[in-house]
C-alpha cells in the first residue's frame, strides 16, 4: 500500500502518555497514516515539537514534529480517531466524534461496558465486532480497547477457557509507572516503595473479561460465568505488568496440557497476518524465574503475552505468572490491532 492509498488517521490526546505512544506506533505503519492531532486548548494551535513534552526514549518522528495541533472538535480531516484521552473527558467527546461520522478506536475506559460497544481484543471475541450494527452513530461507531492488566489476564486465559474451561481466577498485579501517565507530571513516591492501590483497576479487572469472554447473541453480550478477584499494585518498573494468577478449571488437566495450550495458541490476526500481530500472542518459559519485565516485555514488539512458572495450587488448581506490555500491547499498541481487524472486515 502507497502512502496515497493510506487510511488518515487522527490522535485525540495526541499530546499525552498514551497519544505519544499511538505517534510512536503508528508513524511507519503500512495501513495508516497520522494526519490530525488533537489535544487540549492550551496546546491547540501550536506546532506538535513545541506543545508536547515528548518523554519516550525513542526521537520524536520528524513527520510529526510541524502538525499544528487542533481542539478535539470533530471536524479533523481523517477517518479514524485513536483516542488516549483521559477518562475525564473521553465519554462525551469520543460519543461526538461518533456521532459526527467517525470510526473511534478508544483507550479509555468511558464506554467499555456499554452494551452496544465492542470490548475488542482480536485474538478473543473478533466476533464481538458485530456490536457495532447495534450503535446508533450513523456511519460512525466506537470501539474500546480494554484495561491494560485485564489484556494480559485474559491472553493467558484464553487457550485455557478453549481447552478446559475456568470456574474461577485470582490475581494479584505488581503494574508499571508507566501506567500511571506522563511521569514528569504524575509523580509518584516510588523510589524504594510499592503503592498497593491503583485507582479503579481492580474493579476493571474482576468486570472486564467477563464482558471480553461474553456470548454475542440477539439482545448483546451475555457476560461469562466465571469470577475474577483482583489486587492491584504499583512498583517500580519502567513497562510491562507482571500478575501473578492463580486458576481453578472445569476440566482436570495436566501441566503439559496447559503449557501445550498456550504454545499452541494462535487467532485471527494471526490467520489474517495484520501487521501489528504477534505471531505468537502467548509464549511459556521453562525457566524457574521467568518472566521478568526487562527481560520479555518487549517480546513481539511489545504485543505477546509472557507466561511462566506455572505449578499446582493448594487452593486452586494450578498457578502462574503473566508479562504484558501495558502501554504497547495493553493500550496503543492493542487499540492499532482492533483497528486493523476492523479494516480488514470492512468496518472502515
Amino acid at each position: 500500500m502507497s502512502s496515497s492509498e493510506k487510511i488518515s488517521v487522527g490522535i485525540l490526546g495526541a499530546t499525552g502518555s498514551v497519544g505519544q505512544k499511538f505517534i510512536e506506533l503508528l508513524a511507519n505503519h503500512p495501513w495508516f497514516e497520522i494526519k490530525e492531532l488533537a489535544a487540549s486548548e492550551s496546546s491547540a494551535g501550536k506546532n506538535y515539537k513545541d506543545a508536547v513534552d515528548w518523554f519516550l526514549p525513542t526521537p520524536m518522528p520528524e513527520q510529526i514534529r510541524e502538525i499544528e495541533v487542533k481542539k478535539c472538535d470533530p471536524n479533523l480531516d481523517c477517518k479514524i480517531v485513536f483516542s488516549g484521552l483521559d477518562s475525564s473527558i473521553a465519554g462525551e467527546v469520543e460519543t461526538e466524534f461518533a456521532k459526527n461520522g467517525y470510526v473511534v478506536i478508544s483507550n479509555s475506559r468511558n464506554h467499555r461496558m456499554d452494551k452496544d460497544v465492542p470490548l475488542l481484543i482480536p485474538e478473543i471475541n473478533p466476533d464481538h465486532i458485530e456490536l457495532i450494527k447495534k450503535q446508533e452513530y450513523g456511519e460512525g461507531f466506537i470501539v474500546t480497547n480494554p484495561n491494560c492488566s485485564a489484556i494480559g489476564l485474559s491472553l493467558a486465559l484464553k487457550p485455557l477457557i478453549d481447552s478446559f474451561g475456568v470456574e474461577s481466577v485470582n490475581v494479584v498485579t505488581m503494574q508499571a509507572i508507566s501506567g500511571a501517565g506522563n511521569p514528569k507530571k504524575v509523580k509518584l513516591d516510588i523510589e524504594d516503595n510499592v503503592i498497593p492501590f491503583v485507582k479503579s483497576e481492580e474493579e476493571k479487572m474482576e468486570t472486564e473479561p467477563l464482558k471480553i469472554f461474553g456470548e454475542l447473541n440477539l439482545d448483546g453480550i451475555s457476560f461469562a460465568d466465571f469470577q475474577i478477584n483482583a489486587q492491584c499494585n504499583r512498583v517500580n518498573v519502567t513497562d510491562g505488568h507482571l500478575e501473578t494468577v492463580q486458576v481453578k478449571l472445569k476440566k482436570d488437566t495436566s501441566k503439559n496440557e496447559m503449557i501445550s495450550s498456550w504454545r499452541n495458541f494462535s487467532s485471527e490476526p494471526q490467520k489474517l497476518k495484520l501487521p501489528s500481530a504477534p505471531n505468537h500472542p502467548v509464549h511459556y518459559f521453562d525457566e524457574e524465574d521467568f518472566p521478568q519485565p526487562k527481560i520479555h516485555r518487549n517480546i513481539e514488539n511489545g504485543m505477546a503475552a509472557s507466561i511462566g512458572r506455572l505449578r499446582p495450587d493448594k487452593f486452586f488448581d494450578y498457578k502462574f505468572v503473566v508479562l504484558s506490555h501495558n502501554t504497547v500491547r495493553g493500550a496503543a499498541g492493542g487499540a492499532i490491532l482492533c483497528a486493523e481487524l476492523l479494516n480488514f472486515k470492512g468496518f472502515i
